[in-house]
């Protein structure tokens, strides 16, 4: 079991988008085991690639104990409304914020096996999905905050003991 350590706002890999998956070898396994191991840590309901140092295109999830994978995310459906629901980051520590995210998503993406995957889903599950492919385009949550709930936000991180 290899539970890799969380990397935190700050660091640049956060901030690039992350590359496409081509070839399913030996690390791209070994990236997959370690990312459902830091998943299944409790309080945690998705890990993407860039958040243990990972450039390449792939989240783990851990949704009401259904735990998973996908390869080369694409985000390809929201609906509904965007609205404002309670977020945390693994690599914003200890904040807590109302985050613009819609009630339902899509995801299309493959599995080790080169196999189509779609996760698909409302509530949580759709709000984890947006979440981790934001990670996969270069972004975190904290962009999107109101305007004066990511002042607050940054001032948090600021003052916090990690930054």
């Amino acid at each position: 079991m290899t539970v890799r350590p969380i990397r935190v706002f700050g660091d640049p890999i956060l901030r690039a988008p992350s590359a496409p998956i081509g070839e399913i070898d030996d690390g791209i396994r070994s990236l997959v085991r370690d990312l459902l191991d830091t998943v299944e840590l409790p309080g945690r309901a998705g890990v993407a690639a860039p958040q243990i140092g990972v450039g390449l295109r792939a989240f783990s999830y851990n949704i009401d104990g259904d735990i998973g994978y996908v390869l080369n995310p694409v985000l390809v459906a929201v609906e509904g409304e965007a609205e404002l629901v309670g977020e945390g980051c693994l690599s914003v520590p200890g904040l807590w914020h109302e985050a613009l995210r819609h009630p339902h998503a899509r995801v299309e993406g493959i599995d080790l096996d080169g196999n189509p995957v779609v996760l698909e889903g409302d509530g949580l599950l759709a709000q984890a999905l947006q979440h981790e492919t934001d990670h996969l385009d270069g972004m975190l949550y904290l962009s999107r905050l109101p305007a004066e709930t990511r002042r607050t936000a940054m001032r948090e991180i600021r003052e916090s003991d990690w930054f």
